[in-house]
């Protein structure tokens, strides 16, 4: 387990192990996790499973299969879940997401599942609380130096949405801001990029960064540019784009591609200057799957293409994390962290 994991552990013994849950648009990753009950001890994943939110009717249906499948009477010792989910929380404890095919409520979770406590979290404000402390061996350098400054780190990311946090450190503990970015609009910079959006205003009043920058995004980038060569899309779905993309047999959804790296470096450049931070942790579910495309595509130019703010962009170090759990792990240390967990105790 990374040292991401090494979040300040309770005091004297091992806690109580806990539910953390990664909540996605597409996919729920969760763990039973437990913390080391020494200084500098890592957390533990004790049983992790991962689920296809479309199969189920709502995320207490998950956590019971989930808690149902610990082996022996481990699940009968869950008390407490941390959910990260993206969305924004609102006064009854209710989520606004636009990605979730199902309502979410952890009140509702507690009450149903009969748990003592379900605390939520943003999802990349979670991821941020474990990427600041992973090792060399869990990322990919794509840009800047291989030593990250001190300062503010952006966390970003697409998936079935796109999310972004940044956590930044002050003399006790660190802070994370938790963002709502991927529903800013998008900023294009190529006369291509400019005929896309166009074609997409033509569909709605507003074009947020994740209409663009996700898996629905790249679907959205390729229908666009379809309907811009007067070609009839070929594909339905966000994996089959990419899969044509990488392997060459589809010059349309290897542009889709194209586009898709070089307004994410775009993107991720105004990022940084926005927040001032002196790195960037690309993460999310797609982005390992094209890492090589990636490398190879513009992102890093378009990263660097600021005017005279390039110098500063050269000095910020941008990787791509690696690590599959960190989602969970994240949802953990957040947990530990808050002051919450004395109640595994």
């Amino acid at each position: 387990m990374p040292a991401a994991a090494n979040a300040t552990p309770l005091p004297g013994r091992l806690s109580q192990p806990f539910i953390a849950a990664d909540v996605g648009g597409t996919h729920v990753r969760i763990g039973l996790v437990q913390a080391g009950g020494e200084a500098g001890a890592p957390l533990q994943v004790l049983a992790y499973s991962k689920f296809r939110c479309a199969d189920y009717a709502g995320l207490a249906d998950i956590l019971h299969d989930f808690i149902a499948s610990l082996p022996g009477a481990r699940g009968a010792t869950v008390r407490v879940a941390v959910i990260a989910s993206a969305g924004y929380p609102l006064a009854d404890g209710t989520v606004i997401t636009a990605n979730l095919p199902w309502r979410l409520s952890p009140v509702e979770i507690r009450d149903s599942l009969g748990l003592d406590a379900v605390h939520l979290a943003n999802d990349f404000e979670a991821v941020a609380h474990a990427v600041a402390h992973l090792g060399a061996n869990e990322v990919l350098q794509l840009a800047g130096p291989e030593r990250t400054a001190s300062g503010p780190l952006l966390v970003l990311g697409p998936g079935t949405g796109l999310g972004a946090a940044v956590w930044i450190p002050t003399a006790t503990r660190p802070v994370v801001l938790a963002t709502e970015a991927g529903q800013a609009a998008l900023a294009v910079g190529t006369e291509l990029e400019m005929s896309l959006l166009r074609q997409m205003l033509g569909q709605r009043s507003h074009v947020p960064v994740e209409h663009a920058l996700s898996g629905p995004g790249l679907m959205n980038l390729y229908n666009a540019l379809c309907a811009l060569r007067g070609v009839t899309p070929v594909f339905a779905r966000p994996g089959e784009v990419t899969a044509a993309a990488l392997d060459g047999s589809d010059a349309l959804a290897r542009e889709s591609l194209e586009v898709f790296c070089g307004l994410l470096g775009s993107t991720v450049g105004d990022m940084a200057l926005l927040y001032g931070v002196q790195g960037v942790y690309l993460a999310g579910g797609i982005l390992p799957h094209i890492r090589e495309f990636l490398v190879r595509s513009d992102f890093v130019a378009r990263f660097l293409n600021k005017g005279p703010m390039r110098e500063a962009l050269e000095r910020v170090s941008v990787r791509l994390v690696e690590h599959g759990q960190l989602g969970v792990i994240g949802a953990a240390s957040w947990y530990l962290g808050s002051g919450f967990s004395e109640e595994v105790r």
